[in-house]
């Protein structure tokens, strides 16, 4: 029987991941994921290329005030900041639907964060429901991403690729490679949350980077290439929905809520 093996959430999208022993999902995700962007100076997104700097920057918030500590890679820096966004809202377009965010003013962070893109940026607040992706969940199996490294071959020597470089929200075990594909359209549970599975999720260049580092150290897309190619698209893992709202937790057994 499938499994949770591990989340991934962050605060600030694109940074470092967090791994919570549990979660609370929403109808738009995982409460508290995701709530802050990192954007151009003009208040566009960065592309995947370009978010490879962020990967290693860690977010923290203080439980009692709720400001945000950024430690950067080398470990030197560490700044905290009051999360209250001051800035007048503006739109964003992200994915499929356009937020509203406004910007954190806090000259050390964005002046720090611009240093390590080498280049302006800012920081900004999600005003509602989260920065997530297409649908509030996403889901992958460790199976599928070790026989990813198979298919690899001799490109790669490494053993299964550290699963991070998905962000996928719900990691999962038990499985055999890609069969969380099998499940669009069903319904699942999991803790006290009911999903409806989607379809594949489409991958980026973001994928080929060490979730550390930022460095490109596995040809991710090249490799999909030749056996998930789905239009103009390399697909890996799935979306999912949130039928039910609830609090899942690490270890929890995935159930299946209708015929196959």
């Amino acid at each position: 029987m499938p499994t949770v093996d591990r989340f991934n959430t962050t605060l600030v999208k694109s940074t470092s991941l967090t791994h919570p022993g549990e979660i609370e999902l929403t109808p738009s995700g995982v409460a508290g994921d995701r709530r802050y962007l990192i954007l151009h100076a003009d208040g566009q997104r960065l592309s995947g290329a370009e978010k490879a700097p962020l990967l290693g920057i860690c977010v923290s918030a203080d439980p009692d005030d709720g400001s945000l500590t950024f430690t950067f890679p080398d470990g030197s820096h560490h700044w905290s900041m009051s999360t209250e966004p001051d800035g007048e809202p503006f739109p964003v377009r992200m994915y499929d639907r356009t937020i509203t965010v406004r910007r954190v003013f806090h000259n050390a962070v964005e002046h720090d964060l611009s240093d390590q893109m080498h280049e302006d940026l800012m920081l900004v607040h999600v005003e509602e429901e989260n920065a997530r992706d297409v649908k509030p969940v996403t889901m992958i199996s460790l199976a599928t991403v070790a026989d990813l490294g198979d298919r690899a071959g001799p490109r790669w020597t490494g053993g299964m690729p550290d699963p991070r470089r998905f962000r996928m929200t719900i990691e999962l075990d038990g499985c055999a490679p890609l069969e969380e594909d099998t499940w669009a359209g069903r319904r699942i549970g999991i803790g006290e949350a009911v999903l409806r599975v989607g379809e594949s999720v489409p991958r980026c260049v973001v994928t080929t980077l060490d979730p550390d580092t930022g460095a490109k150290d596995f040809p991710t897309l090249e490799v999909l290439t030749t056996y998930r190619h789905v239009g103009a698209d390399l697909m890996m893992g799935v979306y999912a929905d949130v039928e039910r709202p609830g609090r899942l937790r690490v270890g929890d057994e995935l159930r299946f809520l209708d015929d196959a």
